[in-house]
């Protein structure tokens, strides 16, 4: 296979359109129409920024080395709150808005008492998350698609909460007045841009130090992992 057919193939494995790659890569639509008729290929950061939407490597969508691996299929096993832990495994508790009195309005963003997932320690391991730090937060709204529909679940390492620690076009889980949102962050010199992948209903937000500041906006944490439900 050529550039053009992996790239098709890794599309339709993953169920994206050529506007769902535009959005993820921040490329025109007229140059992944270009990649996908096999007009030219993906360099440099737009190739890294491909793979990382096509979840493969960059080498392999360049010149066919180290194919993405079809991960053989375990029997599923149901727990549920009652089922014991195993040593490898650790809860994560889950981020909410809470109000901080009735009808004021007002919302701090507190654990929940009773929402957790497991995780393996080995997998907080590999992405350098501390067990403490990880956290969870659910996603709502389409200000996110294709990548996180309404309902989706991300992880979040809190250790990254400072705006030294962002990288641009990573998401990140933000306190916004106390709303939990979950965006895309690049720093600017001027502030920081807050993202979606669906800037079709959802354009870009800048905010400046100061507004930074006067509305209360805080990066929680970097988004390791996400999942949701296919509907």
């Amino acid at each position: 296979m050529n550039f053009s057919e992996r790239l098709k193939a890794r599309m339709d494995a993953l169920g994206l359109r050529a506007t769902d790659i535009s959005e993820m890569t921040g490329v025109s639509k007229a140059t992944v129409s270009f990649w996908i008729n096999g007009t030219n290929g993906a360099k440099g950061k737009n190739l890294t920024s491909l793979a990382r939407a096509l979840n493969c490597s960059a080498e392999w969508l360049s010149e066919g080395i180290d194919p993405p691996r079809v991960p053989s299929l375990t029997p599923i096993e149901t727990w549920d709150d009652e089922t014991p832990l195993d040593e490898d495994e650790v809860y994560v508790p889950f981020l909410e808005e809470v109000e901080l009195s009735a009808g004021s309005g007002k919302y701090s963003i507190e654990e929940s008492d009773s929402a957790r997932l497991r995780f393996f320690k080995k997998d907080l391991r590999q992405n350098n998350v501390q067990f403490a730090n990880a956290k969870c937060v659910s996603v709502s709204g389409n200000s996110m698609i294709p990548v996180l529909r309404d309902g989706a679940t991300v992880g979040v390492n809190v250790g990254k909460n400072s705006l030294r620690d962002v990288v641009d076009g990573e998401m990140y889980a933000i306190s916004h007045n106390g709303q939990l949102r979950v965006k895309q962050v690049y720093r600017t010199p001027t502030g920081i841009r807050l993202r979606s992948f669906n800037r079709d209903e959802h354009p870009d937000e800048d905010y400046t130090f100061q507004e930074v500041q006067d509305q209360q906006i805080a990066i929680i944490g970097h988004v390791f992992w996400w999942a949701m439900y296919s509907r």
